[in-house]
């Protein structure tokens, strides 16, 4: 059933944002009907939203493909930059990967899925890294079940009743009645475990990062082999820490210094730079 908006809404807008959300790092450049196939838009309509979008420099074209241009991430930017979250989380992150040599990281819930907004690889060798920006289902990810089970039960049960349950693996849960009992056990100890989800042999330690009104809108995790250990040295051994650095991140934001300029946050440089 479609959500009710309210006289406010501005259906252009939702159209284009349709179209942006298109791409992702698996569909980087994309034909004219596949953005419309992918946006729910006729050709028509996304070719218009897609050359303005060329006009106002967010996409690039060549004879066939459009492509997204590194001037979206103005938006990304201002929105982690006004938060300030990824600079206080990256110490804590490079702190708990070194005491438990796993990969860390810190995601934000965007529509059904998680977007990585910080992260530390393992020191192993052949260690794999997430790239900041990376995006997985929310429901199959550890991040995701964290933030998920943070939301008010009204907009949780209007999320997912929109919401494709795709299994990625035989343990993924593609229930509505599941996820929310999962979500519910996870609401009540405060952090998760999650299995073989996601992929095969990948387990997710996951706990919440809350604002100051205590309200859940991020996660911070480990990612470590399946096989490394049994769930009870998890439980013993990192879940501790990782609570611990959540609440490390929260004392942090909450001494962070206003704004030098009420609506003109400092940029955040792109990873790597």
């Amino acid at each position: 059933m479609p959500e009710e908006r309210g006289g406010h809404f501005v259906r252009s807008v939702e159209r284009t944002l349709s179209v942006l959300r298109a791409f992702s790092p698996g569909r980087a450049e994309l034909t004219l009907t596949e953005v419309a196939q992918a946006s729910g838009l006729d050709r028509a309509g996304a070719r218009r939203i897609l050359l303005t979008l060329v006009d106002l420099g967010y996409v690039r074209h060549d004879e066939r493909h459009f492509a997204l241009t590194p001037q979206v991430l103005e938006f990304g930017y201002a929105y982690l930059s006004s938060r300030s979250l990824p600079q206080i989380a990256e110490p804590h992150l490079r702190r708990l990967t070194r005491e438990l040599r796993e990969m860390t990281a810190v995601a934000v819930l965007e529509g059904d899925e998680i977007c990585y907004i910080a992260q530390v690889p393992s020191p192993k060798l052949l260690s794999v890294a997430i790239p900041v920006g990376t995006r997985f289902p929310a429901h199959a990810t550890s991040m995701g079940k964290v933030l998920l089970a943070g939301m008010p039960p009204e907009r949780l049960e209007a999320r997912l009743r929109s919401t494709d349950l795709t299994a990625l693996t035989p343990r993924t849960i593609t229930t509505r009645e599941g996820l929310l009992a999962d979500l519910g056990k996870v609401r009540r100890q405060g952090f998760v475990i999650s299995d073989s989800e996601l992929e095969e042999g990948l387990r997710g330690v996951a706990a919440p990062i809350r604002d100051a009104d205590g309200k859940v809108f991020a996660a911070v995790n480990v990612s470590l082999d399946a096989h490394s250990a049994s769930e009870d040295s998890v439980r013993r051994e990192i879940v501790p820490l990782l609570v611990a650095t959540a609440a490390r991140i929260e004392a942090d934001l909450r001494l962070k210094p206003p704004a030098s300029r009420p609506g003109a946050p400092g940029r955040v440089p792109p990873p790597g730079m």
